[in-house]
């Protein structure tokens, strides 16, 4: 099974930026972080990397649902969205599959929350 769901655009970094987290918004999610993956590689191992930023995005009645039925699914929260150049024009948005994640977590109350979420997600996907 694949873990992720994922589209490549043709769009500036910046622009498909602004949409991925607009389309999150309309999906219901939240962005509780932002990760510049090679802003942190540069500082803290002074490479050079490709505009690669992870996004942790939140849905918040979802999760609150997860977090009563399982208490330590915070450590597999928010759910990571990935946004990174491929090549100048060609950017690749990736979501993490949460039903392929939750696979590892033996609680059926999550299935249906983890369904929602994914389809929630492929949404988000599509619509860039």
């Amino acid at each position: 099974m694949k873990y992720y769901i994922s589209k490549t655009i043709n769009a500036d970094f910046d622009k498909a930026m602004e949409q991925t987290i607009q389309a999150l918004k309309n999906e219901g999610f939240g962005v509780l972080s932002q990760i510049d993956i090679k802003e942190k590689l540069k500082e803290k191992l002074d490479v050079d990397f490709k505009k690669y930023t992870i996004l942790g995005a939140c849905n918040p009645p979802n999760a609150y649902k997860a977090l009563q039925v399982e208490d330590k699914i915070g450590t597999m929260l928010p759910c990571n969205v990935i946004v990174q150049e491929h090549s100048e024009g060609k950017v690749e948005v990736a979501a993490v599959d949460p039903v392929a994640s939750m696979m590892a977590v033996e609680n059926q109350q999550l299935s249906g929350i983890a369904k929602d979420i994914r389809a929630r997600l492929e949404r988000v996907i599509e619509s860039l």
